[in-house]
């Protein structure tokens, strides 16, 4: 479930925080637990930048299809 502060969370800060929490499973050192509440972080940061960039995907779709539709018109 993600939370309101993720909802809140821009693509760029979600990005960062997203490489920080690959950076610091790639280099171990960590316990199990805390490896699997980072693993947890990262998904759910995957979740926010998949949907920032979903986002941004429909409206250049949109954007796309106005820009066909007004030469059509012409």
């Amino acid at each position: 479930m993600t939370s309101k502060t993720d909802e809140a969370l821009g693509y760029e800060q979600a990005r960062d925080e997203l490489i920080e929490v690959v950076r610091r499973l790639e280099a171990g050192g960590t316990t199990l637990e805390e490896s699997l509440a980072l693993w947890e972080r990262g998904e759910e940061l995957a979740k926010v930048c998949r949907r920032w960039l979903e986002g941004a995907r429909a409206r250049l779709d949109a954007a796309l299809a106005d820009e066909e539709e007004a030469e059509e018109g012409e």
